[in-house]
């Protein structure tokens, strides 16, 4: 009996004991949880834009939205909070949402570039196309400058099929944003369908140094090397510059064609490609061309991408330079072999660029913007 009275009480003190200690860490637990909500209301709004944005990057846009609304609850009025809340509704997919947070926001002196690009893509993904176009045209009268919103508006038009348009936007954007690679790119892939190896040759080769390392890049590097490959496949076309050029030249006032200048150079440089076109015969033809523009034309055309390759050349560094542009898709064994035997030249040169990228000059725009979307 005593045994029975035992183990029942030592059992209801085992009972308590858990009790007790159930509920010291159930008190524990909303301690912690009382502590973590002041430590959170406490947060300075902007820590909390901080974590939100941190949350966007990582793709978790639910804690981004419930963090950027304790954001504007503590400031709510201030409109990078209310952007990024639209963005992250965009981005989650709940475009009524981001359009009810963005919208308003467009007719404020702060809205920037940015809230015109979000609106841009919560109305073309509402598919309001006139009100994405009216929302562009407003937005570039406003930033007359944006090389992203003149990227924006050439998609949306060339996916309106409005191609004059669109090809219009990218060049203008080239035009007012230089250093901004996307208007290269898209003009690129649309020269490439005008068979216009000229520019793509050119902004090609711009775009690979402005986006060097991207999915892109690549498929510009084959362009490019593909547009040498097109331009001399024609040496009536080449001829035919020469001579235009050389009148040009004898005129009392010469007519300014760059693009006609550029070609006719590169016609003067047939005989070096007559075995084919690989890095190696692209490093004579091209230092062949820096030799004849300077000679003939740079004064005339002045251009920070000749400029950037004669630098490179004087310095002895074209050779690399020209194994990175366009080795990779020629021949990538090839190249690899060439970059472990010539692993110090290449080392200087990624050195060289790293601290010396092209940059180029904004009064610098030669292309005449005439061009036909059907080849």
């Amino acid at each position: 009996m005593f045994g029975t009275f035992f183990l029942y009480f030592y059992s209801k003190r085992l009972i308590g004991m858990n009790m007790r200690a159930s509920l010291l860490r159930a008190g524990l637990f909303t301690a912690i949880l009382f502590s973590s909500v002041i430590t959170a209301s406490a947060q300075d709004a902007k820590e909390l834009y901080t974590t939100a944005t941190g949350f966007i990057r990582d793709g978790d846009y639910s804690n981004a939205i419930l963090v950027l609304n304790q954001a504007l609850q503590q400031e709510p009025d201030n409109i990078d909070f209310k952007k990024q809340l639209g963005f992250a509704y965009y981005l989650q997919g709940d475009m009524n949402k981001a359009k009810n947070i963005i919208e308003p926001i467009l007719n404020k002196k702060e809205a920037d570039e940015q809230t015109f690009q979000i609106a841009g893509n919560i109305y073309q993904s509402r598919q309001e196309w006139k009100t994405a176009q009216k929302l562009y045209e407003k937005a570039l009268r406003k930033f007359p400058e944006s090389g992203e919103l003149y990227n924006d508006n050439g998609q949306l038009l060339m996916f309106l099929k409005v191609f004059e348009g669109g090809m219009g936007s990218y060049l203008k954007g080239i035009e007012k944003a230089p250093n901004f690679s996307g208007n290269y790119y898209n003009a690129i892939k649309a020269y490439v369908y005008m068979n216009n190896p000229v520019w793509v040759i050119i902004y090609g080769e711009i775009f690979v140094n402005l986006e060097s390392y991207t999915a892109r890049t690549a498929e510009v590097r084959t362009l490019l090397l593909d547009a040498y490959k097109s331009l001399y496949n024609d040496p009536a076309q080449l001829n035919k510059a020469i001579e235009d050029e050389n009148e040009n030249k004898n005129r009392k006032k010469a007519v300014a064609d760059f693009a006609l200048a550029f070609k006719a150079s590169m016609g003067k440089q047939l005989s070096v490609v007559m075995a084919g076109i690989d890095p190696e015969t692209l490093i004579m033809l091209r230092t062949r061309f820096l030799l004849d523009w300077y000679n003939f034309s740079g004064l005339r055309f002045p251009y920070a991408l000749f400029d950037y390759q004669r630098t490179l050349l004087k310095q002895g560094m074209f050779e690399a330079y020209n194994q990175w542009m366009f080795g990779p898709v020629a021949n990538q064994p090839a190249y690899r072999a060439w970059t472990t035997m010539h692993k110090a030249e290449y080392d200087t040169f990624l050195q060289y660029q790293r601290n010396h990228p092209l940059k180029l000059r904004a009064d610098e725009y030669y292309n005449d913007n005439k061009f036909t979307m059907v080849r």
